[in-house]
């Protein structure tokens, strides 16, 4: 349904850089239509001061002021003719989308532990009884026990950890519930939301 006199975005040119508005690109579309090289320069100055306004969480950034010049290049479809104070040849690069990261290859039998608990069981097993064992078994069990936690519906079972410990360990592993001591931990300390009162 269309109602004269009503302007929508969705009618309108899409913006190059939405973060700016519609306002800004207004502006930079004027300053490139200037017939003076001296009045594109200081529009394009103001323009960028402008910009400073809308995007004020990025002057922490060390490179600041290149990349408000490197949008306003972009937002200028390049044909703004004036002194750049930057370079602004890298600018195309905003718009690069990055790599998809790939994912591994190995199959990840415990998805509830995940695949760094895989490798511990590989290690305990072949690692020699002592000291060091004792304590990688101790942080391992803990880690298994906020895995259950976390991704087992809050099941934190001590008995679960110990026999799955000794499954895929195949059997080298065996703790002594009687003696084996968990670190205390509950459910808000690993990622659990605690719902709020009302």
């Amino acid at each position: 349904m269309e109602i004269k006199g009503l302007d929508y975005n969705t009618q309108r040119e899409k913006l190059i850089m939405p973060e700016y508005g519609r306002e800004i690109q207004k502006m930079v579309d004027h300053a490139i239509g200037l017939a003076s090289k001296a009045e594109r320069q200081k529009c394009a100055q103001a323009i960028v001061k402008m910009m400073e306004t809308k995007v004020p969480q990025q002057r922490d950034n060390a490179d600041y002021r290149q990349m408000l010049w490197d949008h306003l290049y972009m937002m200028s479809r390049k044909q703004l003719d004036i002194d750049w104070p930057f370079d602004v040849s890298d600018a195309e690069k905003l718009h690069d989308k990055p790599q998809p990261i790939p994912l591994p290859k190995e199959h990840i039998k415990l998805r509830h532990y995940g695949k760094l608990i895989e490798e511990l069981f590989e290690k305990l097993k072949t690692m020699p009884a002592g000291e060091e064992r004792d304590a990688l078994t101790y942080y391992t069990a803990n880690q298994m026990k906020r895995d259950l936690m976390t991704w087992g519906h809050g099941s934190m079972d001590d008995e679960k950890v110990a026999n799955d410990l000794a499954y895929y360990t195949d059997g080298v592993i065996q703790l002594d519930l009687n003696n084996f001591r968990f670190e205390k931990f509950t459910a808000s300390e690993d990622g659990k939301k605690s719902k709020k009162k009302k």
